[in-house]
């Protein structure tokens, strides 16, 4: 198995075992969306939690271990590299998502629609 089929095997089952926060968000908000969004989406040597290629916008979704110091320091590596391939990173706790699900879709569209004028469409 090359490490290309092991992250879309890996990328697959993240789809099957999406946690609570990250259903809400899919299932009231993303899937609805009029542009076309990915779960678990394979980017370069990550999974991303959501990409929106037409926006050039990665949504990740931070459970508990984020906060550690390690894991901390792996997010912002992971997002420089994400950023430097052109794309715009949001980060939101799983609190934020299960509390303040209407601020972080709201963020979101913010993101999108800043990304829209920019492009000029």
């Amino acid at each position: 198995m090359t490490d290309q089929d092991y992250m879309l095997e890996r990328a697959r089952g993240l789809r099957q075992a999406m946690t609570i926060e990250e259903q809400a968000l899919w299932y009231r908000y993303l899937r609805k969306h009029p542009l076309h969004w990915y779960r678990q989406r394979v980017i370069g040597e990550y999974i991303v939690d959501f990409y929106c290629r037409a926006a050039a916008l990665v949504v990740e979704l931070d459970g508990s271990q984020h906060g550690e110091s390690d894991v901390c320091y792996a997010d912002q590596i992971r997002d420089r590299k994400l950023e430097a391939e052109g794309l715009r990173v949001l980060r939101f706790s799983n609190p934020e998502v299960r509390y303040h699900l209407e601020r972080v879709c709201q963020a979101i569209e913010d993101a999108v629609r800043e990304k829209v004028r920019s492009c000029g469409a």
